[in-house]
């Protein structure tokens, strides 16, 4: 049986869309038989419910509260808790992985840099970036883009998203030959009563640290895909799957409408 791990996840201490605190997250997971967690809290240019005028140091400390909790609570369970983050630019938002809160409280820059700075100053970290559900779609978006040359695979399933969502997102990955990962994107803990509730990644081997996690993603280690079978199966609801994506220099850039076939490209 792999080593089960969750890979995207938000605490209420650090994120405004968060209902749970990093300790009762940990209890669940424990509860339901996880290996581990990553914490990733929206960042500063997500759903961050830190104050953005606060100094950069304060701010990291509130900022890294939620995975401080997990972890000391993961202590007394046994249940391995590791540090990221999600970092949203609008439209397209990205898991980083690998870096720590001493990175960050030496690198303030993170707060305001591109996409492809944030990836290129993972990588000089020793970190990885994976583009969360790059497929889904909600009111307040304008396009799905698409940050193929801003990180380092994608998400192609996600327990928040709806599944065509994520039916696209896995043709995406397989075309393009992208790592592929899973995360629940938990927000609430306490309405998970079951395992199949969560979504994450089996590995064949635990993990000694976060950088064995990144490891795996940099070198196309085996990543074992954690969803139900049925979640990349095409609904009533579905077009037929995309047969190929077009790229600009930057990104790709595929406008949302009120149904699929708005957004062929």
């Amino acid at each position: 049986m792999p080593y089960l791990y969750e890979t995207h996840m938000h605490t209420c201490q650090a994120s405004a869309c968060g209902k749970s605190t990093g300790r009762e997250h940990v209890r669940r997971y424990t509860d339901l038989g996880f290996t581990g967690i990553i914490v990733t809290d929206h960042f500063f240019g997500g759903n961050s419910c830190i104050d953005r005028s606060l100094p950069w140091e304060e701010k990291i400390n509130r900022f890294c509260s939620g995975y401080e909790d997990a972890w000391e609570e993961g202590q007394k369970t046994g249940l391995q808790v590791f540090f990221g983050w999600e970092q949203g630019y609008g439209d397209d938002e990205y898991l980083v992985y690998g870096l720590d809160k001493k990175w960050l409280l030496e690198h303030p820059e993170i707060e305001h840099c591109s996409r492809r700075r944030q990836l290129e100053l993972a990588h000089e970290g020793g970190g990885c970036v994976i583009q969360a559900h790059p497929f889904r779609m909600r009111p307040y978006m304008t396009y799905i883009r698409l940050g193929l040359r801003f990180s380092d695979g994608a998400e192609v399933a996600n327990a928040g998203n709806h599944p065509v969502n994520d039916l696209y997102a896995r043709h995406y990955a397989e075309e393009l030959g992208l790592v592929m990962t899973a995360g629940s994107d938990n927000h609430d803990s306490s309405r998970i009563l079951t395992q199949d509730q969560l979504y994450g990644v089996g590995l064949d081997q635990k993990l000694s640290s976060i950088h064995d996690y990144v490891s795996l993603i940099l070198s196309r280690g085996p990543i074992h895909l954690h969803v139900p079978p049925e979640r990349f199966l095409p609904g009533p609801d579905a077009d037929e799957p995309l047969v190929s994506f077009w790229l600009t220099e930057e990104e790709t850039l595929i406008p949302t409408g009120r149904s699929w076939k708005d957004k062929r490209c």
